[in-house]
């Protein structure tokens, strides 16, 4: 996260973002450099919110700026509502989120020394917002440390079409975070599953080892922590159907997948071992006892009941 700001502060905003200055910029010798209201462009961002931009204009000039001291561009042009829009985007609805995990190699049990924190999660906005001209966003994305929360509705409907990394979201094992809106959802996570998940896993398998295969026939070589990923999905697809939860760690399949990951395995033994686990997860399917599709009606109810929460 950034340093020691916190979880509900604005993202850092990434190189190529357009700004305008709210402050007049002056040079070392406080001359007027730039009237506010420049049009710039971030051509270097700080790791943290305790340092300073350097923003470059039009005739090649550079200048430092704080985030305080510039509007996105884009929220600029918001008709009547530059600093309204400005202020709901990058700050107000990050402190609307109502849950946080930790995904990826370290919930997977997959990771080395350098591996990073990648964290997830669902923000709930005030009704007004929606309401509002401004709207509100279907994710929020910090582009520093790629942190990623989902509007409620927008993870709904991606955990209801069975999306393996939201599944995954709802069964982390690494919580940070859970408001009890939150944990109401968590206690109700298993409305999710469905048979659902066999298409949406194995189509996503397959279609992504096709990839794989035209990468090792016409380059050579294969991106082997995604085919690593590929195989630890089918895994957990199997492990749905069979037991009805989704199994985020990994730990006794640890060796082997990382044996992928450093590419120390052969590609007809990775494929192999993928060819058998799409057997058993066909077994899986034909045998499992989830129903045919996930439960709408209680995720309706849920979603309304929550968005009423969020009038006042």
């Amino acid at each position: 996260m950034n340093g020691s700001s916190g979880h509900n502060l604005p993202p850092i905003l990434p190189v190529g973002t357009a700004v305008v200055t709210r402050v007049v910029v002056r040079g070392a010798d406080h001359e007027v450099l730039r009237p506010a209201g420049s049009v710039g462009v971030i051509v270097s961002a700080p790791m943290d919110l305790d340092h300073p931009y350097r923003i470059r204009f039009a005739d090649g000039k550079e200048v430092t700026l704080s985030r305080p001291e510039m509007y996105v561009l884009r929220h600029f042009q918001h008709p009547d509502q530059g600093d309204q829009a400005d202020a709901m985007v990058e700050h107000d609805l990050y402190q609307h989120v109502i849950y946080r995990c930790v995904i990826g190699s370290r919930a997977y049990g997959l990771e080395h020394d350098a591996s990073d924190y990648d964290r997830r999660g669902i923000y709930l906005p005030p009704a007004s917002l929606h309401w509002s001209m401004i709207g509100v966003p279907e994710q929020l994305e910090n582009q520093a440390t790629q942190d990623c929360y989902w509007e409620l509705q927008k993870f709904l409907t991606l955990a209801l079409r069975a999306n393996p990394n939201v599944l995954e979201v709802l069964y982390s094992p690494l919580v940070e975070h859970a408001a009890p809106a939150a944990q109401e959802l968590l206690d109700m996570r298993q409305v999710f599953l469905s048979k659902l998940v066999y298409q949406t896993y194995n189509g996503y398998v397959l279609s992504q080892f096709k990839k794989l295969e035209a990468d090792m026939r016409n380059h050579g070589q294969v991106k082997w922590k995604h085919a690593m990923h590929l195989i630890r999905l089918l895994l957990a697809g199997i492990t749905v159907l069979r037991e009805a939860y989704v199994p985020v760690r990994v730990i006794e399949h640890r060796d082997r997948l990382m044996t992928i990951r450093r590419g120390q395995m052969p590609w007809d033994q990775v494929d192999a071992w993928r060819l058998e686990l799409h057997r058993q997860f066909d077994e899986a399917y034909a045998k499992t006892a989830l129903p045919d599709r996930p439960d709408y009606l209680v995720v309706d109810e849920f979603l309304i009941r929550t968005r009423r929460s969020m009038v006042q």
